[in-house]
């Protein structure tokens, strides 16, 4: 059921505040965002540098996404019971700190540390943002607007760091860390500037369910880790499969826990409306498929191609530049019109399309012919779904829980990506040679993955076709053109 219009919203329409405080939250986002694409980049200058090995070195990866996806649902509860303003500041400046000790790292084991220290940073900041937008802004077109500049932002983040990776790691690979911590930095003065204070929660620290915390993050940190490094260890290996079953028994735990408590981390009776569970869905779609595409179509350019970074980076950038003129243009008038799922479904189905296109991948796939329609078809598909996901996830709960919402539909898109590189890394690994034919082989079979991802994602939103289209209450854009004029 919808969730009623926040009754302290800041502000109503789009006057000059609300562009400041939006600034600062799309600038926290883009960090977050940008972050593991950036850095895949300068993997290979970081383990010269550092002298690591290659096993080693996908932990500057995977160290990030852990602490990212393992934290995610304790900073939408923190953000809801100690404050988003204060949740959102505070983890920025971690971030900063985190990049801040990667960038002047000595070795690879402090790198690491800090970059699962970023990932936590981050893991806070997303819900927080998310939900003083969804509180700040009153609900209707007002709201769906920023939603849709703050989603376009990820989304161009997501797509652009290998380009912004490639030309920093030009310049020194430290930059790749030192740069985020200068944007991070000054997020977090104009948070301090620009976005509103706020009355405190009731009840605040006294309601928070530690006990609670402890096992979701505890499960969650340990179904990321199994899931990125189950290629490397065999997903029948007795690593991978007791690290499931513990992580299985750890959720038994912390449903127990919920349900025998007064305020629970998580409401379960949240986890029973279709729209939230459709949103979540289509989000680990979403997002596992891109990242599965990414994955196979670096090894394509790069390694099959022997395209350099640089080069692969700009390959796929139509993907960015497609969701970053798109998403504000195009989503929030499409949802007030049709209906947010509607649109999300849209979005999986332009996925779908794409992923098809790639099927036919050959030794010389024409850029032209081939690649660039995929990519564009991608980036209309981020324009019509990550910025409604995300609306869907607002709209299905209450103002309370709005920082909850947001740490679900964020930790599915931590756990799409991790499940969808696992599965394309896997699928790869089985079906490639030495033999150039082999390699290409064992990409086209890896390039099945996003689409079937895609495909469940579209399946998720099916029943959205079968409902009757409301109109959400919303101030025409005239109306609020005028109030701002």
């Amino acid at each position: 059921m919808p969730a009623p219009p926040p009754t302290n919203a800041v502000f109503t329409t789009m006057s000059s505040k609300a562009y400041g405080m939006l600034a600062v939250l799309c600038g926290a986002l883009f960090l977050d965002a940008l972050d593991v694409s950036m850095k895949g980049v300068a993997l290979p200058a970081i383990g010269t540098s550092l002298d690591m090995s290659t096993s080693t070195l996908q932990w500057v990866i995977t160290g990030y996404v852990v602490g990212f996806g393992g934290f995610l649902l304790l900073g939408g509860r923190a953000a809801d019971l100690l404050g988003r303003r204060r949740m959102l500041l505070a983890s920025l400046m971690v971030f900063v700190i985190g990049s801040t000790v990667g960038g002047a790292a000595p070795n690879g084991e402090v790198l690491i540390a800090a970059r699962f220290l970023t990932g936590v940073g981050a893991a806070f900041s997303a819900p927080a943002g998310f939900s003083i937008i969804t509180t700040s802004f009153a609900e209707g077109h007002i709201r769906n607007k920023a939603l849709a500049i703050f989603t376009a932002t990820g989304a161009t983040g997501m797509a652009f760091g290998m380009v912004i990776g490639g030309l920093l790691t030009d310049l020194d690979w430290r930059w790749v860390f030192f740069a985020p911590s200068v944007v991070g930095l000054a997020a977090f003065l104009g948070g301090l500037a620009l976005i509103p204070r706020s009355p405190r929660p009731e009840g605040g620290a006294k309601d928070f369910d530690i006990l609670g915390a402890v096992t979701i993050t505890a499960t969650m940190v340990l179904v990321v880790f199994t899931l990125v490094q189950a290629p490397e260890v065999g997903w029948a290996s007795a690593r991978t499969v007791g690290s499931l079953v513990a992580a299985a028994l750890l959720l038994v735990v912390f449903t127990a826990i919920e349900r025998k408590i007064d305020k629970p981390l998580v409401r379960l009776d949240m986890l029973r409306s279709p729209a939230l569970v459709r949103a979540n869905i289509a989000a680990m779609s979403l997002i596992g498929a891109w990242i599965g595409v990414l994955f196979t179509m670096t090894l394509y350019f790069q390694d099959y191609r022997g395209w350099s970074a640089m080069e692969t980076g700009f390959a796929v950038s139509p993907v960015g530049l497609v969701a970053a003129v798109l998403s504000t243009r195009i989503a929030a008038p499409m949802v007030g019109r049709f209906g947010v799922e509607r649109v999300v479904l849209a979005g999986m189905t332009s996925a779908v399309l794409a992923y098809a296109l790639l099927q036919f991948l050959t030794a010389d796939s024409s850029y032209a012919a081939l690649l660039l329609p995929a990519f564009l078809l991608i980036g209309l598909g981020f324009s019509l779904a990550y910025g409604p996901l995300t609306m869907a996830a607002a709209d299905s709960v209450p103002v309370e829980d709005q920082g909850v919402a947001g740490g679900l539909v964020n930790t599915s898109f931590q756990i799409g990506p991790a499940l969808g590189l696992s599965v394309a890394t896997a699928v790869n690994a089985a079906n490639t040679g030495p033999a150039p034919s082999e390699v290409l082989h064992g990409l086209r079979v890896a390039l099945a993955v996003p689409l079937i991802f895609a495909v469940l994602g579209v399946l998720a939103m099916l029943p959205a076709l079968r409902r009757r289209v409301v109109a959400p209450a919303a101030a025409p854009l005239a109306q609020e053109e005028a109030a701002r004029g």
